[in-house]
């Protein structure tokens, strides 16, 4: 059998951008991707603190560095800047190995900057 578990999480990253008029998805700082395992088109969960808001869309990569995190198209009225989300994804694993799987999970700064 095969169950549905968390493969990783950016626990508390701001929203640095909304932009309306865009095709959709969330684009994310590719240092904060490669932490996180996670891939350009990768589907997401965004949980918003702030206003309890939860969507899925996909990513796309952001500039390295840069602590960008922007919600695109339709996503971009369900926060704003500043709000604080947290961004969760999925993987399918066998159920003896959702035992002892271990998510990959990171905490970025309050500048959406990794810290050592």
């Amino acid at each position: 059998m095969q169950i549905q578990v968390m493969k990783s999480k950016i626990h508390r990253v701001k929203i640095t951008q909304a932009e309306l008029h865009y095709v959709g998805s969330i684009t994310v700082d590719e240092d904060l991707m490669d932490a996180a395992d996670i891939v350009e088109n990768e589907k997401v969960q965004v949980v918003n603190i702030n206003n309890g808001e939860r969507l899925e869309t996909y990513v796309i990569t952001g500039a390295r560095g840069t602590g960008e995190v922007c919600l695109n198209g339709p996503a971009a009225r369900l926060a704003q800047v500043g709000d604080v989300v947290i961004l969760i994804t999925y993987g399918l694993i066998n159920k003896e190995e959702g035992r002892t799987h271990v998510p990959t999970i990171i905490f970025p700064d309050d500048n959406n900057k990794l810290v050592s």
